[in-house]
């Protein structure tokens, strides 16, 4: 099952990407995601639920995260924005790496987690290493709630929710 799915997805974005309609591009497509998704099915559902509601319902939590991550870097953006059009941005930058412990137990869940923090202007994931997460960020807005408090920040509770079932 994850091998068509693996499939299937990797061909609908090899048509959304590519835009063309006839049978050679089409043909080619076929050819191009049928040896991707040989060489590499495994590892886009390796250690994922292996039954279909799972699966779907991880499918819908995941997009829910997306909408929120698109959000979040909206957000980012306009602040960098206007940090670069302010002209006392240099009282307001403040460089730092931010050394914190994740909550996220699977290589797939901080992968995710790592990706969406680089993604999010303003912040950029520098290293994973045993359970610890190295980030620079630009301001200290920028690096909200990532080492915040005592449990883990807002991002890291959705990348819970969505791959380990935590609470968001």
């Amino acid at each position: 099952m994850s091998v068509i799915i693996t499939f299937c997805v990797m061909f609908a974005l090899w048509i959304v990407m590519s835009g063309k309609f006839d049978l050679f591009h089409l043909g080619m497509g076929v050819l191009s995601t049928g040896l991707v998704t040989w060489l590499s099915h495994d590892l886009l559902f390796s250690g994922r639920p292996r039954k279909l509601g799972k699966l779907l319902a991880e499918i819908g939590r995941f997009l829910r995260y997306m909408l929120w991550l698109f959000w979040q870097i909206v957000l980012a953006n306009i602040h960098i924005a206007s940090l670069a059009l302010s002209p006392r941005s240099n009282e307001t930058l403040d460089p730092r790496i931010i050394k914190f412990k994740t909550v996220l137990k699977t290589d797939f869940a901080q992968f995710v987690f790592a990706n969406s923090i680089t993604l999010t202007p303003g912040t950029t994931t520098i290293r994973i290493q045993d359970g610890f997460f190295y980030v620079h960020a630009i301001t200290v807005q920028s690096a909200g709630d990532l080492a915040g408090g005592e449990g883990p920040g807002e991002m890291e509770r959705w990348v819970a929710w969505v791959f380990e079932g935590g609470k968001r």
